[in-house]
Formats: C-alpha cells, sequence, structure tokens
C-alpha cells in the first residue's frame, strides 16, 4: 500500500508563490485609473447637465492622465502593463470624454452634423495616440525631432475642443450658429491633431536665465491665481493662446530642419 506523500506545513499552498509587486509600480496605474474614472464621471456629469462640474473633471482626468507617465518615471515604476493601460486611458480622457461633454453642452443643437463632428474628434484621437506610439519606436528619427510632436498633442486638443463650452460659460450665446460653428471648430482641432504641424514639445529641457527665475516664479503663481479666481476666462485665454502659438512652433521647427540639412552638406 503507497504512503501518503507528506503535506506542507501549516497547510501551505503548495506551488510557485505569486509574485510580489512594488508600491512603486502600482502608484502609476492607480493614478491613470483614477484619471478614467474622472473622465467618465465627467460624462455622467454632462448628461446630468451639470456642466462646469463636467467641465472640470474632464480637465482633471487630463492632468491627472499627463503626469501619470512622468510619476512612473520618476518613481522608476514604468512597466509594459502600464503603457498599454496609459495608452487605452489616454483614449478615454483626450478623446471620448472631451467629445462627448462638448457634445452633450453645444453640439447636440447641430444636429447630426454636431454628432459626427464629436465622432471625428474622438477617432482622431485615437489615430494621433497611435502614431504617437510608433513613433516612438522609430530609432531612425533625429534626436532633435524629440523636441516637436508631430501634430497637436492629445492633452492640448482635449483643451482645445472645450474652448466653445468655456465661452459659453462666459455667457456667448448658444444658438444654432455657435452650436453649427463650434462642430467646425471640434473638426478643425481633430484635424490638427492628426496633421503634420510640428508642435514644441520642451522635452529636452529648457534652460532659464538665472535673472528671469523670480519672474517666472511670479508669472507661475499669477497664472494660478487667474485660473482660481477667474477660470474660464484663464482657461479661454490659454486655449486661444495656443492656437496663436503653433504658426511660432512651425516656424521655429523648419529653421532648425533646414539648418540641420545644412550642417549635414557640409
Amino acid at each position: 500500500m503507497a504512503s501518503t506523500p507528506p503535506q506542507p506545513p501549516n497547510g501551505a499552498r503548495r506551488g510557485a508563490r505569486l509574485r510580489e509587486i512594488p508600491l512603486r509600480m502600482v502608484v502609476p496605474n492607480l493614478i491613470t485609473v483614477l484619471a478614467v474614472c474622472a473622465g467618465l464621471t465627467g460624462v455622467r456629469l454632462a448628461f446630468e447637465h451639470r456642466f462646469e462640474l463636467a467641465v472640470a473633471m474632464v480637465l482633471i482626468a487630463a492632468l491627472l492622465d499627463a503626469v501619470d507617465g512622468r510619476i512612473a518615471r520618476l518613481l522608476q515604476g514604468a512597466s509594459k502593463f502600464g503603457a498599454q493601460m496609459d495608452s487605452l486611458a489616454d483614449i478615454v480622457n483626450f478623446g471620448v470624454a472631451p467629445a462627448l461633454v462638448l457634445y452633450a453642452y453645444l453640439l447636440e443643437r447641430a444636429g447630426a452634423f454636431g454628432w459626427i463632428a464629436a465622432l471625428m474628434f474622438a477617432i482622431a484621437c485615437g489615430l494621433r495616440l497611435a502614431r504617437f506610439n510608433v513613433m516612438l519606436e522609430d530609432d531612425d528619427r533625429p534626436a532633435w525631432k524629440a523636441d516637436y510632436f508631430v501634430g497637436v498633442p492629445a492633452p492640448a486638443g482635449a483643451l482645445l475642443v472645450l474652448l466653445p463650452v468655456y465661452l459659453g460659460f462666459l455667457g456667448v450665446p448658444q444658438g444654432v450658429p455657435f452650436a453649427l460653428s463650434s462642430s467646425a471648430f471640434t473638426v478643425l482641432v481633430g484635424f490638427l491633431m492628426v496633421s503634420q504641424v510640428p508642435v514644441y514639445s520642451g522635452k529636452s529641457g529648457v534652460r532659464v536665465r538665472r535673472d528671469m527665475v523670480m519672474p517666472m516664479i511670479l508669472g507661475t503663481v499669477l497664472y494660478v491665481a487667474l485660473l482660481a479666481s477667474y477660470t474660464w476666462h484663464t482657461m479661454a485665454a490659454t486655449a486661444i493662446a495656443f492656437l496663436a502659438f503653433l504658426p511660432f512652433s512651425a516656424r521655429a521647427y523648419h529653421r532648425r530642419e533646414a539648418r540641420e540639412a545644412a550642417a549635414a552638406q557640409e
């Protein structure tokens, strides 16, 4: 009669022990999940006609989604799972949520054209993010081009597309003409995201002259104070300023490209 094999002490389970995951790798993913929760909550608030809270939640989602990658690098907690999770969250927070909030607030007054505009913006955001992920794997791209995005980045696109909402909060009449023009603006922002327009990113690090450090700090404090006191005025001005910045960014890119081409021929 065969003997019964000995059992593990204290009822311990046999087999491989589950691998423990460091907390520093969990934190960025938690921020990503919270960003998705904020974005989807913004959509719910929009359909409940609580539009100011809805826009605030979408902006919070965009902020969280924009910083989770930086926090992952800071904590050395980047992972393939986190990268995939972040890409999926970007589509929700920068594409789907702003489009639905804008549609619920204004674009539905434009009928089918308003829905088509919201749909195109969300799809453009997904295409832009897919292209960004592919370009990260392009080893043949010159190093200096990393200072520029190709097309308007998704977080900036989310900020821009809500410009009609900021203006509506400031008292602009929300009739059919405004809804139609806002639909056209939404399509324009979508095309800017998938375009080849170079947008300066500042990823290489911008050095500030010593005598400009204090004015820069004061300027930042002033901006935050204006954002807290005159939120929608400041957001509208920020969106308009970003649009005005695009031609200067493109001109700087083409000048840099010409210099690099001239240096390569020498």
